[in-house]
């Protein structure tokens, strides 16, 4: 959870989950199917996997052999921080005895001297602290302080606030400028120490996440056997010096959220400086059209610039979830609307595909194109799965869902600024606003005023995507004309009254898109988008999707399909098949009797990329050849 309402160097500042109240819509009935199904579904494969069995183990409460990775911990609690989350709303009694005996254990594991991590209590306690570059210790100290936050914040429950505050005491009885230095080799407790910090206002928590930020890049963690050099890590420059985002995906978005928390509190502008050229050089060179970060398969990493292979994309789950904490974090620090359109995308496409419509399947790695065939060189893509043995994606969905309202809206002292556009109701201390919207099927929202406590004029702003280059804008039916914008919000300042209306139209239609020539992968092809949704072909839909051409002068239909995948709209367009049947298996043809020249007449239907694999394994692609 991010709470900038203390912090100095915040341009606008968030809203807390108890003050947002999601109402019925496209992400009302995915929260509903979070609540529901996918956090009792994530404690039985916690369960299952050994993750609590691991826990036992450390409280001696049990014996046997520890199961899994290092990290077994984090996703306990990150499946905990999704319970406090969602417990805003309302759980089951089954959800809340599950997390009553996921806390007794986290409680029984620990230490006298504070020390909290089955791994290394059970299996290496002789190793303790030795291996920061693969040992996760601070890594899962991270997800813990972020759970215990949520809970002390949501629930008013302090006790993993004990925990997390014990275990910490021991870190800083081992590391800090006067002791001994070290950096965790996954980022991720950096911005939990800020988030602890917001909630307590203990200065040592802020001091320490300055600690590990200050002195990565200084070579410490070593190259990375399996994955080359030290830019694995994030060590390779110093955070102040960097230019480029490189490496593991998951550590450097963790990262970059982690330093851009770090200015929102400090002010220095180098590590603002930092985070805005690592952002540029992403969206530039590094990103998927989905949204999807991560292009390597070998290191889950980054790749060079232009390195965006479609079939092989790795875009793991958690880079995503990432990729909208940064941006967040960049959006309250600068007030751009670069960052809110990048969420939007990445929220719609890369992290939607990461989980099933049923909520109990999930896909780790989000590729842009599959053969519908098992992968044997990296994690299956074909279809989602229960769980993984690296199991950070399913529980880390779940706590972006239960925390969804805090990506809506943000205020300060001058107005409310709206970002993503799903039905809540918006509480702010100058005014309470309704958005309703079908969005995003339909570009029609309306925000209500339903209360102000203001008695001048404030600002009300509305972002306006990036993909429209006209909006209409009516308040109170009469339509404004040339609505003022400001780096990318149509801001309406006036003395609002309740019961004013301001109805925003977007002009929501399918459109082709073409990537940068320099990625290889997608030359010769182009993309269909509507809206902030991805659109795919699937092989649920189309006879041969691997040779499935289309015509970029083709109609794109829309039809709203009730009865398919949980009501969609698909996107017909005319296109051709070609007939490969007489090419063998290494035959090349001189250009001039390339079969790709012609081809069969066929229509084609396109569905949203985030609904793909919820029908049957089979072919899919994002960019198709013209």
């Amino acid at each position: 959870m991010v709470d900038t309402a203390s912090s100095p160097f915040a341009r606008w500042r968030s809203v807390r989950l108890t003050d947002v109240q999601i109402a019925s819509g496209f992400w009302y009935s995915r929260r509903e199917i979070n609540r529901d199904i996918s956090l009792m579904h994530g404690f039985r494969m916690l369960s299952e996997a050994g993750n609590l069995q691991d826990l036992r183990l450390a409280a001696h409460a049990t014996d046997g052999d520890y199961r899994g990775p290092v990290f077994m911990d984090s996703d306990v609690y990150k499946w905990l921080e999704a319970v406090a989350y969602v417990s805003v709303d309302t759980i089951g009694a089954e959800v809340r005895e599950a997390a009553e005996q996921a806390i007794a254990l986290v409680q029984a594991a620990q230490q006298p001297d504070g020390y909290l991590d089955s791994y290394y209590q059970v299996v290496a306690p002789d190793r303790k602290w030795h291996e920061l570059n693969t040992g996760h210790e601070l890594y899962c100290l991270g997800h813990l302080i972020q759970a215990a936050v949520a809970w002390h914040t949501y629930v008013g429950d302090d006790r993993l606030l004990h925990v997390s505050q014990r275990v910490i005491e021991h870190v800083t009885s081992m590391f800090g400028p006067t002791r001994r230095i070290g950096v965790p080799g996954h980022p991720e407790v950096e911005t939990a120490l800020v988030e602890l910090y917001r909630a307590t206002r203990e200065r040592a928590y802020l001091d320490l996440a300055q600690f590990f930020v200050d002195h990565r890049g200084s070579g410490l963690l070593g190259p990375n056997p399996r994955f080359g050099g030290s830019a694995y890590y994030q060590d390779r420059v110093p955070v102040r010096e960097a230019t480029e985002i490189e490496g593991h995906a998951v550590r450097a978005l963790y990262l970059t959220a982690g330093v851009t928390d770090l200015f929102l509190e400090c002010g220095e502008q180098a590590l603002l400086d930092a985070m805005l050229r690592q952002w540029t050089d992403m969206v530039s060179h590094k990103l998927y059209l989905t949204g999807g970060a991560g292009s390597r398969h070998t290191g889950e990493a980054f790749g060079h610039a232009y390195e965006l292979p479609t079939e092989r994309a790795y875009c793991e789950t958690c880079a995503a979830i990432g990729s909208i904490m940064w941006n967040w974090r960049l959006l309250l620090a600068t007030g751009e609307a670069r960052f809110a359109d990048l969420i939007e995308r990445t929220l719609y496409n890369g992290f939607l595909s990461g989980v099933s419509l049923a909520g109990d399947t999930f896909f780790y790695v989000n590729p842009l194109m599959s053969r519908g065939q098992p992968e044997v060189v990296g994690r299956g893509v074909v279809q989602r799965q229960p769980w993984f043995t690296v199991a950070c994606c399913p529980p880390n969905v779940m706590r972006l869902l239960g925390s969804l309202g805090e990506y809506i809206a943000s205020h300060d002292d001058a107005g409310v600024q709206i970002h993503q556009y799903i039905s809540s109701t918006v509480r702010t201390p100058l005014a309470t606003v309704r958005i309703t919207t079908d969005y995003p099927w339909s570009g029609s929202i309306t925000i209500g005023v339903e209360a102000t406590t203001a008695s001048s004029p404030w600002a009300l702003q509305l972002r306006q995507p990036a993909w429209v280059s006209k909006c209409v804008v009516r308040l109170n039916s009469a339509e404004v004309e040339e609505p003022p914008s400001s780096q990318g919000y149509i801001t309406l300042e006036r003395e609002w009254h309740v019961g004013e209306v301001v109805e925003l139209t977007l002009p929501i239609a399918p459109r082709l898109t073409v990537s940068h020539p320099r990625v290889e992968s997608t030359r010769g092809c182009v993309a269909i988008e509507r809206g902030p949704l991805v659109y795919c072909l699937e092989g649920s839909d189309n006879a041969n999707v691997l040779d499935a051409r289309l015509d970029p002068d083709s109609e794109l239909a829309e039809v709203w399909q009730a009865d398919v995948l949980g009501g969609i709209t698909t996107i017909a367009a005319r296109g051709t098949v070609s007939d490969t049947t007489e090419w063998g298996p290494t035959t090349f043809r001189p250009r001039e009797s390339n079969l790709h020249a012609s081809g069969v007449p066929t229509n084609l239907t396109a569905i949203p990329y985030f609904a793909w694999a919820n029908r049957a394994p089979n072919p899919m692609r994002v960019w198709v050849p013209v």
